[in-house]
């Protein structure tokens, strides 16, 4: 069977099977997974190889710094290389340094193998510009959706996977058997991955540049990052700030309550695709309203668990949970947004959009913190209302053009259809017209 050939920014008549979905959202959870789980190995680390606390944190860190230098530095290579090769490569390098963590001798050994890791285990930002192009616009919220599931399962999930198989087995478990299932799913994306061609044909250091100058010139992308960075600040500032809430005297309860608590957050698995869904019927700004009132309502939800005792309890996690699906359903409306700025270059924008988003929930932890210690939680809802009231702001006085959003999620604007605004050809699908039939090679019901 040979496999379709499309290309990386207009697959016009190109489908995607539920199959290919499943898989592709499978290796999003892994590649996040893969971020988390290591925090929940730390202390068997510190005891295993007889480090600090500290010391054995790094690791932890490592991987962090690692995956942010990853979006920056590899994500925008997605408009420049084949896709399938470029996954399949990434997972192969996430595998081998996860089986390397797992081997590490000591400690030394073992960040270095974390840091290698943290920059490969990108898939996830490279899948949703992929799969973006690979549906017509109309499926485009709903297959967005499906991949965010995957990756906040991976994010929820990782923690306690790493943990249980940890103490069952010792912390070199979850890296050995993490590294196996990256290996595995780079053997079969290698199969069932649709051939692409590249969008772009700029050198490396104008793709590094370019989410810059895109970030200059497209106020839909711009508008878009501020509403993430506002809202995911918000969400850094609760997640950082409940610990110490729930630790303190108020609450007097230890660690594991705010796992306990985080499992609540399990809901926006289901939610997200929902959200997609909306989004494909009724427009990204519609949904981003909504998710902007559900942030500024979650705040006052919150407010109430100041007060400590079950109804306080009940009130965090109410709150936590309207803010988590209003955070994940608006990243699926923004993301659907921003796709549709420039499919010629949708790697280059996630790059940009994912770096503004990681500012805002690194600023949001900052203030978070400080603001706890003056004004305590009550504090810290407050500044969750204000993030909210921020982008609300912003987002009332948009020019809301439903038309020319349509036209740009449609595939092919004004810019496209000369070439990719650098005087580069840009391909377009060969399968027929936007309504033809799913390719040949596509397995299962097409989404």
């Amino acid at each position: 069977m040979t496999t379709p050939r499309m290309t990386g920014v207009v697959h016009r008549g190109s489908g995607m099977s539920r199959r290919l979905l499943l898989l592709l959202a499978l290796t999003c959870a892994v590649g996040v997974g893969t971020v988390y789980f290591p925090q929940a190995v730390s202390p068997l680390v510190v005891t295993a190889l007889h480090a600090s606390p500290g010391s054995a944190a790094l690791v932890v860190t490592a991987i962090q710094i690692g995956y942010t230098a990853g979006i920056f530095l590899l994500v925008p290579l997605g408009d420049r290389l084949p896709h399938r090769p470029f996954l399949v490569a990434l997972l192969a390098l996430t595998g081998t340094g996860l089986l390397a963590a797992g081997c590490a001798p000591g400690l030394a050994p073992l960040l270095a193998a974390a840091a290698v890791v943290g920059v490969t285990t990108v898939a996830a930002q490279v899948i949703s510009p992929l799969a973006a192009g690979l549906v017509a616009a109309d499926r485009r919220g709903a297959v967005l959706g499906t991949l965010l599931s995957g990756s906040t399962g991976g994010m929820l999930l990782a923690r306690t996977f790493g943990g249980t198989l940890g103490d069952w087995l010792g912390w070199r478990a979850p890296y050995l058997a993490a590294g196996a299932v990256a290996l595995v799913l780079a053997a079969v994306l290698s199969r069932a991955l649709p051939v692409t061609t590249p969008t772009s044909r700029r050198p490396y250091p104008a793709l590094l540049a370019e989410p810059l100058r895109l970030l200059r010139t497209e106020p839909e992308l711009r508008r878009s990052c501020l509403y993430q960075a506002a809202v995911f600040g918000a969400f850094s500032a609760v997640w950082t700030c409940l610990a110490l809430l729930l630790t303190g005297p108020t609450y007097g309860l230890g660690a594991h309550a705010v796992g306990m608590l985080a499992l609540v957050g399990a809901v926006t698995m289901l939610c997200t695709p929902y959200a997609g869904r909306l989004v494909d019927r009724t427009g990204a700004d519609r949904v981003n309203l909504v998710c902007l009132l559900g942030v500024l309502v979650s705040a006052a939800v919150l407010a109430a668990g100041a007060g400590g005792g079950a109804a306080g309890l009940a009130a965090l996690a109410g709150g936590t949970l309207l803010l988590d699906v209003s955070m994940q359903s608006g990243t699926v409306a923004n993301l659907a947004r921003v796709y549709a700025v420039r499919p010629d270059a949708r790697s280059r924008l996630n790059t940009a959009y994912m770096t503004c988003a990681y500012l805002g929930g690194s600023g949001g932890s900052w203030l978070g913190v400080r603001i706890y210690g003056r004004a305590g939680w009550q504090g810290v809802c407050a500044l969750v209302a204000l993030c909210a009231v921020i982008a609300l702001a912003r987002h009332l006085v948009a020019p809301h053009g439903h038309g020319r959003d349509a036209r740009q999620a449609g595939g092919l604007d004004a810019r496209q259809a000369g070439g990719d605004g650098r005087g580069v050809p840009v391909p377009v699908g060969i399968g027929g017209p936007p309504t033809a039939a799913p390719p040949v090679g596509s397995a299962g019901r097409t989404v």
